[in-house]
């Protein structure tokens, strides 16, 4: 087996597991090609920066200090049964194990389940506008399996909508929490989009990223729908 490859790391944060002191391990590779991939450099699978053996002895060194280790990306399930061995061996340290996932591999996410404690999942745009915003054509689908996929095993989970208003209109918004709502997720974030790299031909300006945010109406309707709703601004 090919040895797990980390492209990045955050020693200390707090705000990627809920709940909970975690480092985050991002994972070289991805699928997708998102218009707003903060994180591009990941991108493209090769060799990653960090020696893995080197991070895990470096994680032994914070039993005690931090509660949880969050695999993200890129998409950290793209390497595959290399991402879930190298889980295994830090939830036996005693961490709980947090996933930022785009929900690309419903199989490998079936079978990372039992190691696993929480994910957060990207529901990026409608089926129609998933294509040009991620570059895939069969990345909704896979996605929405994997939100079946994980709501079954009963264990806890947020899924994230990031409103770029290139991508997703206030309807569209609507569209995506009465999806959620009939699939009886309880946990969504709604994230301000935050231009990175964003070309000239299709350029936000600040009153269209913040639509979402001061439409008070939508708002009350959406937070009115879901157990525990968070608006990223």
């Amino acid at each position: 087996m090919r040895e797990i490859q980390i492209g990045g790391l955050v020693s200390f944060t707090t705000i990627d597991y809920p709940g909970k002191l975690a480092a985050v391990l991002f994972l070289v590779g991805c699928p997708l090609r998102c218009a707003y991939c903060s994180n591009p450099h990941l991108l493209c699978p090769g060799d990653g920066e960090y020696d893995p053996e080197r991070v895990f002895e470096w994680l032994k060194s914070r039993v005690g200090k931090l509660e949880a280790v969050v695999f993200s990306g890129g998409e950290a399930l793209m390497q595959g049964d290399a991402t879930i061995e190298y889980m295994r061996r830090v939830r036996d340290l005693g961490f709980k194990i947090g996933l930022h996932t785009n929900g690309f591999y419903p199989d490998t996410l079936r079978r990372a389940a039992d190691v696993v404690d929480w994910i957060g999942l990207d529901f990026k745009a409608t089926r129609e506008k998933y294509p040009d915003l991620t570059g895939q054509g069969v990345a909704y689908d896979n996605m929405i399996r994997s939100l079946d996929i994980w709501g079954n095993t009963g264990k806890d989970f947020e899924v994230r909508i990031t409103c770029d208003p290139r991508f997703v209109a206030k309807a569209d918004l609507m569209e995506i929490a009465n999806i959620l709502m009939a699939r009886g997720v309880k946990n969504i974030a709604i994230q301000k989009y935050i231009p990175h790299f964003e070309d000239a031909e299709r350029r936000t300006d600040a009153p269209a990223r913040e639509q979402f945010f001061n439409d008070e109406i939508l708002r009350e309707k959406i937070n009115s729908m879901f157990t525990t709703i968070t608006w990223r601004e």
